[in-house]
């Protein structure tokens, strides 16, 4: 057993050796008695500002914790903490063929724990290896050349691959550490096991995501780039192989399918195939871009300190009169926006940034909650689909048909008198009246939250904020409805797990998810049962 205190502050000019002092202070012993100390979480305090503190959860342990713990039974920030023990890693009955769809968070860690256990795995990717990709990404923002089948949304790593890397979720699961532990093994910053909002970074995903693959290799998964699932094979009920562009093959006991929430030709598929989907809601609306030194100034009175992150956000208001929520999402400090597009004639931005979080702008998402009711779901699943299709080809044809972003100033959006439209977007923004790639109910939104943003944060609103659009694809606008035991409901032995499924929302929640259906087809793969 060992002990876990949380809430101590730092200055922003103390060293964190003066922890084991704070610690020993607060539970009135010798610090020599105190033994193991390790840090578990840091954060940022900045309610008081310009008084800004770091706040420290530490474990450690002590020769007489029992009585320690007694001594101090009223201070809630001191608790005992125990290991929680994870599954063990078993081998299966008899041999067990998964066929994994999508190398994005859910089918990697889905493939790394089905290949620990000893099944055999062939892993698909629709794209390239991510050295490859970055080049055609690079090339498409420098020169306009989309490539619709490797982009920002389709390669290895899936979407996230060109993000912030965030590592936050809303999920709790024990597997948490072992998410995060894999990322720095396979060369994420170790900083990530220990920040209160982790993240990787675009850069230091890449050289993760290489060093993952060569894990699976060696592992003895077979990976496939290239391959784009375009159909399965059932046999009494049960699906038995899964069908390439190719024409190929490729037989298989069970079928993870993670395709990631752009994958709206393998939706296509499913429906024509009879596999159960439901629509889901889903958000749209714009980027929006500020100075960093000026988010910082809001957050932390400074504009900028060596033992301070670049500040982020989070801004959220229900209109009490549509009853919708407006909020911003994926907030990327010091980053940069990005033209995410994978298709001909429509654009999509996104936000992306760097490890270190250093670039001169900061942006997030400000989007509006998007119901089922809004795009006429009653009778087709793939409704919303069509509904974030219009309005990408809005922003298409709004930029000039030239994959610019169109753009608008923030105050000009207001009705108020406008300032330069300034963005990190490439290939290039162009200057548009937002209004005309939005829905209505969209803009109308935005221009009723923006004032209660602003009184939130003072100085959010400016006119040296640019709003760039459009961001539709928040995440998959339907489900692939599954049972408990991790199966579709109309198709035994195919397993959605992840984003594209309907099931998570960002790397961590769906490499959790990507885990967790590993865990159920293994639990089947054990026993030696298909059902």
């Amino acid at each position: 057993m060992s002990l876990r205190l949380r809430e101590i502050a730092l200055g922003l000019d103390e060293d964190e050796s003066a922890l084991r002092f704070k610690v020993a202070e607060t539970l009135g012993l010798a610090a020599a008695r105190i033994d193991g100390l390790r840090i578990v979480r840091r954060g940022i305090d900045a309610r008081k500002k310009p008084r800004v503190l770091r706040i420290y959860t530490v474990e450690f342990t002590l020769p007489d914790e029992a009585a320690v713990l007694r001594r101090h039974a009223g201070l809630a920030r001191l608790e005992a903490v125990a290991e929680v023990p994870l599954p063990e890693l078993r081998s299966v009955a008899r041999p067990h063929r998964v066929l994994v769809v999508g190398m994005g968070p859910a089918g990697l860690f889905a493939a790394l724990r089905l290949a620990r256990h000893g099944v055999a795995v062939c892993l698909l990717e629709r794209g390239k290896p991510v050295e490859a990709r970055i080049f055609d990404v690079e090339r498409f923002w420098s020169d306009g050349l989309l490539d619709p089948g490797s982009n920002v949304q389709f390669g290895e790593g899936g979407a996230g691959t060109f993000s912030d890397g965030k590592l936050t979720t809303r999920v709790s699961s024990p597997w948490m550490r072992l998410v995060l532990q894999t990322l720095v093994d396979f060369g994420a910053p170790e900083e990530i096991l220990t920040q209160a909002k982790p993240h990787v970074g675009s850069d230091r995903l890449r050289a993760v995501l290489i060093n993952f693959r060569k894990a699976l290799q060696a592992l003895g998964v077979d990976i496939r780039f290239n391959a784009c699932l375009t159909g399965f094979e059932c046999h009494q009920g049960r699906v038995v192989a899964g069908t390439l562009a190719d024409g190929s093959r490729l037989a298989c006991d069970s079928l993870v399918l993670a395709p990631g929430h752009s994958a709206r030709d393998t939706y296509r598929m499913l429906q024509a195939a009879g596999v159960r989907l439901e629509p889901k809601p889903f958000a749209v609306g714009v980027r929006v871009e500020h100075p960093a030194e000026l988010i910082n100034r809001i957050q932390y009175a400074l504009p900028s300190h060596p033992k301070l992150p670049a500040a982020d956000y989070a801004l959220a208001w229900n209109d009490p009169e549509t009853r919708r929520g407006v909020y911003s999402f994926c907030m990327c400090p010091g980053g940069e926006v990005i033209n995410a597009a994978s298709e001909p004639g429509a654009l999509v931005v996104n936000g992306m940034s760097l490890c270190r979080r250093d670039g001169p702008f900061s942006n997030s998402a400000l989007v509006v909650s998007v119901r089922p009711d809004d795009f006429d779901a009653a009778d087709d699943a793939l409704a919303g689909v069509r509904f974030q299709r219009r309005w990408e080809q809005a922003a298409f044809a709004a930029g000039g048909g030239t994959y610019r972003a169109p753009a608008q100033n923030l105050m000009g959006f207001l009705g108020r008198k406008s300032g330069a439209v300034l963005s990190s977007c490439r290939p290039q923004v162009c200057a548009a009246d937002l209004e005309q790639v939005l829905p209505e109910f969209v803009s109308q939104g935005l221009r009723r939250a923006l004032p209660h943003f602003d009184r939130k944060m003072r100085g959010f609103v400016t006119a040296e904020a640019t709003l760039v659009g459009v961001e539709t694809r928040t995440s998959a606008p339907l489900r692939i409805v599954r049972d408990d035991a991790g199966q579709s409901v109309s198709h035994a032995g195919l397993y959605p797990a992840g984003e594209g499924a309907g099931y998570a929302g960002g790397i961590m929640s769906a490499a959790l998810d990507g885990l967790k259906t590993a865990e159920q087809i293994i639990s089947i793969a054990a026993n030696g049962s298909s059902t």
